[in-house]
């Protein structure tokens, strides 16, 4: 489903990608990643989306958000929200779809094909619209974790599904097993 000369660009949902990889048992090398999609395509752009807590003196995400930012991607960031739930528990909320949407909408004028890296149902409406305006739609997530990552909406909506664990061999890396580390290390990971 990929064109050599097509115009692509890769939309990084962060935390679900991270999620969907972390279900299937392994870790994103994103220089592989992003190699792999350049050997597709012409690749234009690619967009990463994370929101940071930034009262934190150190965020487990920072070295990744500072590798990506050096090699070639375009870090979309935010500061997270935290709060306390009625339960008494410390939350963090940092949705992106806003931003993410924003920049597709804008980009899609100029490019053949878009690979959306997130199961989020919320970019269904999205899809649809850059479908109605000539660009292709590719999403990269998971059915085979249990529960599956992807919403069904937004799998039907697309024009091709990719499985992200048949880009395990290609894009993938073991986990890093390390005593004591929070759980956001091994996806910060040390390029």
């Amino acid at each position: 489903m990929f064109y050599k000369d097509e115009r692509l660009a890769l939309f990084i949902d962060g935390s679900n990608l991270y999620a969907a990889a972390k279900a299937l048992g392994f870790d994103i090398d994103y220089k592989l990643l992003r190699q792999e999609f350049m050997r597709r395509g012409k690749l234009l752009r690619a967009f990463y989306y994370t929101a940071l807590l930034e009262n934190d003196e150190y965020s487990p995400i920072r070295p990744l958000v500072d590798w990506l930012h050096y090699n070639g991607f375009t870090m979309v960031t935010k500061p997270a929200k935290e709060y306390t739930d009625s339960m008494g528990r410390r939350k963090v909320k940092g949705n992106m779809d806003i931003e993410l949407t924003v920049d597709a909408m804008e980009l899609a004028p100029r490019v053949d094909h878009i690979v959306l890296f997130s199961g989020d149902g919320d970019f269904r409406p999205l899809v649809a619209s850059l479908q109605r305006q000539g660009v292709r739609v590719s999403v990269v997530s998971t059915i085979r974790s249990q529960p599956p990552m992807i919403s069904d909406e937004l799998r039907r909506q697309a024009d091709n599904f990719i499985e992200l664990e048949e880009l395990k061999d290609v894009i993938g890396r073991p986990p890093r097993e390390a005593h004591g580390e929070s759980r956001n290390v091994a996806y910060a990971g040390n390029h």
